[in-house]
């Protein structure tokens, strides 16, 4: 009996309390809504609001903070696959440009070696070197022109700037050159200037050597050297380089000069087989068709 008279108690007294809140918060709301700004009321809300404005800030920063990390977490991986593409982008443009250098480099040799053609009125078929010296003691190239293309043994190869050397192999489809610079290669030559002949041959240290001067010829530095077609071995009238050294005096019997090649072999890419030249007319370095092709040799070569 007791425990019940506790419980119905307890009852009454909820419902007395509950009813008193609900006549409080009506009789607050009445006030609330009939009194000023400056109201009891309002001021006691506004004590309040200012209480619990710096958890509302901590909270927001709370939630700004998830928001930012999350979008930095975002953008870390958006910037990743950017600089993936970029990268990517990066690379493809190299390897354009690298080819475009290419290209242009190859058109800059084939149109000299059109301005040789030109200059020297020469026939002849345009060809790449496919594989170059074995090493010092063979300097032989091996080009993509032969039989088929009329290229035959015995004729004149040209670089970009001038004589190269001389086909000494060819079957239907390629060509084996032997270059001026190879000891076994010689081109009777003429220089230019005083007319004085010789043989240019070549060394195992790559250079070439104007032999077999005479004892009064005069040679001097700068001096061109261009082939003379004595023997027919090579056509005559083409620049073969020019004079940096001369070895003695005029008047000694062993005169040598040292002749810069036109071009070295690590460097040869695309060639001129000469079929025929305006110089080459077989009556020999005095003839005048001879004078003639060296002199606009000259002329082209300084062009």
């Amino acid at each position: 009996m007791a425990l019940n008279f506790q419980q119905r108690g307890s009852a009454l007294v909820r419902r007395v309390l509950l009813a008193f809140f609900l006549v409080a918060s009506f009789a607050m709301m009445t006030v609330y809504a009939r009194e000023g700004n400056d109201g009891a009321l309002h001021r006691a809300q506004a004590v309040i609001s200012g209480a619990v404005a710096p958890l509302k800030l901590v909270g927001a920063a709370a939630s700004s903070g998830a928001q930012t990390a999350g979008d930095a977490l975002d953008d870390l991986a958006a910037n990743a696959d950017t600089l993936s593409e970029l990268r990517a982008y990066n690379a493809e443009l190299v390897e354009q440009y690298a080819q475009m250098e290419e290209y242009r480099q190859e058109n800059e040799r084939l149109r000299q070696l059109v301005d040789l053609k030109d200059t020297y009125g020469i026939e002849g078929v345009g060809a790449r070197v496919i594989d170059n010296p074995a090493g010092a003691w063979d300097q032989t190239v091996t080009i993509d022109k032969g039989t088929d293309d009329g290229v035959g043994t015995g004729l004149t190869v040209m670089g970009t700037s001038g004589v190269v050397g001389q086909v000494v192999a060819a079957d239907a489809r390629t060509a084996t050159v032997r270059l001026l610079t190879d000891p076994k290669s010689g081109a009777a030559a003429i220089v230019q200037s005083s007319r004085a002949q010789g043989v240019v041959r070549g060394s195992l240290e790559g250079l070439l050597y104007l032999e077999d001067l005479e004892a009064d010829a005069e040679v001097s530095e700068g001096d061109v050297v261009v082939t003379s077609g004595l023997g027919g071995s090579y056509t005559r009238g083409l620049v073969i380089g020019t004079v940096v050294k001369v070895d003695a005096k005029q008047g000694d019997s062993s005169r040598r000069a040292v002749v810069s090649p036109n071009e070295s072999a690590s460097a040869l890419e695309e060639v001129l087989v000469v079929f025929s030249a305006l110089g080459d007319d077989g009556d020999g370095a005095d003839g005048n068709g001879g004078a003639d092709a060296v002199d606009d040799g000259e002329g082209g070569g300084a062009s």
